[in-house]
């Protein structure tokens, strides 16, 4: 398989993270003013959360094996604020892999915290890639972070797939969460229905 193709590939993916992000954000945002919108979230958090914290992780893996792929394969090297998206991704793999496979809620946090820190440091990249934001220093002149190796679909650079699946495992995590709540809410008004009951 050639680097364009898998490039290709790898923006098709970013491109549905997007989508799947941007529907849950109307979804959400809808909801508070259509009730037919609203229903429409109710429905999906109920279809998406019991393997929404599989999906996070299999996102987060597909993410880490593309970036690797990127460096180790077609031998794009990693600028400095690659590294750093690199150290929020990496992590969520394990973490989101044991949370998915023990149940362990508790560990959906760090998760969350990774992934706004990897986010904002995408945005970061996005804007230095632009120009809109001068480089830091910091950056390597050898290997500035200005650096544009991959455009695909006229917009997507290696930033801005890393931002895609940051925001899609954040979208996860969110409905991971609103299923908790629904769920904590809906006992909670069992047991006072069963209290008024006994009386």
């Amino acid at each position: 398989m050639t680097t364009e193709a898998v490039t290709l590939f790898l923006a098709l993916l970013a491109v549905g993270a997007e989508v799947a992000t941007a529907t849950a954000v109307v979804l959400f945002v809808g909801g508070r003013f259509s009730p037919t919108l609203r229903n429409l979230g109710r429905q999906a958090v109920e279809a998406v959360a019991p393997s929404a914290l599989s999906l996070a992780a299999v996102v987060a893996a597909v993410c880490t094996a593309g970036s690797l792929y990127l460096s180790e394969v077609a031998e794009f090297t990693p600028c400095k604020l690659c590294w750093y998206q690199r150290y929020a991704m990496y992590p969520l793999v394990p973490i989101l892999g044991l949370a998915a496979w023990k149940g362990l809620t508790r560990l959906r946090p760090y998760a969350f915290a990774l992934a706004t820190i990897g986010s904002m440091i995408s945005v970061y990249h996005i804007l230095v890639e632009r120009g809109i934001v001068k480089e830091s220093t910091s950056c390597d002149p050898t290997n500035p972070c200005s650096l544009i190796w991959v455009k695909r679909l006229g917009y997507l650079t290696i930033p801005t797939m890393a931002l895609s699946g940051f925001l899609l495992i954040l979208t996860l995590l969110a409905v991971s969460w609103a299923r908790n709540r629904s769920a904590g809410s809906s006992d909670s008004e069992l047991a006072r229905s069963e209290v008024h009951g006994h009386h």
